[in-house]
């Protein structure tokens, strides 16, 4: 039996490296003409896909037009075998061949995949039940509390210099953030979503609060730094922990924040305030009812929850290959598997709202310092992974456009729970970004 990597990081104090497919980037050109049913399968594929405007460069520079349209982008295939994996699953293999240089895009990456996306949604309602089966997602992974930590690890442990290149630069936050007005920075749209949360749970000094999945601990120093509350962070990445304690302690904070390495399940104690930004993806929706209980026993009897997720309009599984390779265990709820969880405690739901399109800004902002340091992220790792994660950054923006990705902010509080404010006038009294960052 193989030692997990979270057991040989313990072991041995050595960061493993990151999960990459250590395939050659690219294949050999092949220079034979097409088939006939070879030029038949691109036809009938781009019928399946809702025929969207894509011109189809083949091995050998064959152009295979778009039916009864202009074509806006381009997909050029390098060999045969990548064809026939395109039509097997091409849930799994646009990202896996885009990845490995076997397909390659004119045009605008993001752009293009949220024309895929409009383009299918509409066809799919015609698919016959064979082809639903064969293109289907597979389940996530498991999110018990062993496979978590690989899960985590295998995300979020790539480096902590990695996601300094295009993060923001106040507090790295790698979930959503606000853009109250468009052409905020990114530094204040995500120092804004932090107000914003903490202005959701009312939050006074001297008050406790417990956090499930920190990330780099932005949010805790936030809360601490500005409304004097006392912090209960809990998060199973080491490396995040590492630098959100240097952090803390560099910021004269870590007398009021606590970063616990330790599950959330194992979460003790009662709290004026429950907080979750960018967890609830990872917990899986087998777990929602003990999620549920456990916010439940943590919150005192006035406390005010609030989850912030990524979601969907409808119950619907993760893109297969973000699931495989990027995102192990990934399951965005649909809104009504959000209330599940409200639900299942007797909780009442005070406040949801949709910040859909400034998780497709905040993703568009990442993506134009990820290309400003892709040779750089190229060097830490390889070419495949680079793309791999511009490939993922691409999609992202994409799914949030085309409305397949929802972001989810719900408030909540216990069911017989009167303390509560008459109106929002507080969260909007004053700008929630700060002019200059």
């Amino acid at each position: 039996m193989t030692q997990s990597t979270a057991q040989k990081t313990e072991q041995t104090g050595q960061q493993p490296k990151p999960h990459v497919l250590n395939l050659p980037l690219g294949a050999a050109r092949v220079d034979r003409e097409p088939h006939s049913y070879e030029r038949w399968l691109i036809a009938k594929l781009m019928r399946m896909a809702g025929s969207p405007p894509i011109r189809f460069r083949l091995w050998n520079g064959d152009v295979i037009e778009p039916n009864g349209q202009e074509a806006r982008f381009v997909l050029q295939l390098t060999d045969p075998k990548a064809l026939y994996s395109l039509v097997a699953n091409p849930n799994l293999a646009f990202g896996d061949l885009y990845s490995a240089g076997r397909l390659d895009v004119e045009g605008e990456l993001p752009d293009l995949m949220e024309a895929l996306y409009r383009s299918v949604h509409a066809a799919r309602q015609s698919w016959p039940k064979w082809l639903d089966a064969l293109w289907r997602n597979h389940n996530p992974r498991s999110t018990g509390i062993s496979e978590a930590k690989e899960n985590i690890h295998h995300h979020y442990d790539l480096g902590n210099e990695f996601y300094r290149l295009w993060l923001d630069r106040a507090e790295m936050q790698y979930t959503c953030a606000y853009y109250e007005q468009p052409d905020l920075t990114l530094e204040q749209a995500q120092l804004a979503k932090l107000e914003h949360v903490c202005r959701k749970l009312r939050l006074k000094p001297g008050m406790t609060v417990v956090e499930a999945g920190c990330g780099w601990g932005g949010l805790a120093r936030y809360m601490a730094r500005h409304y004097g509350v006392r912090v209960h962070s809990y998060n199973i990445s080491r490396e995040q922990l590492a630098y959100a304690r240097e952090e803390a302690r560099q910021q004269k904070l870590d007398h009021l924040i606590d970063y616990v390495e330790d599950d959330y399940r194992n979460i003790e104690g009662q709290y004026d305030a429950f907080v979750s930004i960018g967890m609830l993806e990872h917990v899986g929706k087998e777990n929602y009812p003990a999620l549920s209980d456990l916010i439940k026993r943590s919150l005192k009897p006035d406390g005010i929850a609030l989850l912030h997720s990524i979601g969907r309009n409808r119950p619907m599984l993760m893109n297969a290959w973000i699931e495989k390779r990027i995102f192990p265990g990934a399951y965005p709820p649909s809104i009504g598997e959000f209330m599940e969880i409200c639900e299942h405690g007797d909780f009442s739901v005070l406040d949801v709202e949709n910040l859909r399109l400034h998780y497709a800004q905040t993703l568009t902002h990442w993506m134009e310092r990820f290309d400003e340091n892709k040779d750089r992220v190229s060097e830490m790792y390889d070419e495949h992974f680079t793309r791999a994660w511009r490939m993922y950054l691409a999609g992202s923006i994409a799914a949030f456009q085309a409305g397949a990705l929802q972001l989810f902010q719900v408030v909540f509080t216990h069911g017989d729970n009167n303390h509560l404010p008459r109106n929002r006038q507080d969260l909007y009294i004053t700008p929630a970004a700060p002019e200059d960052v």
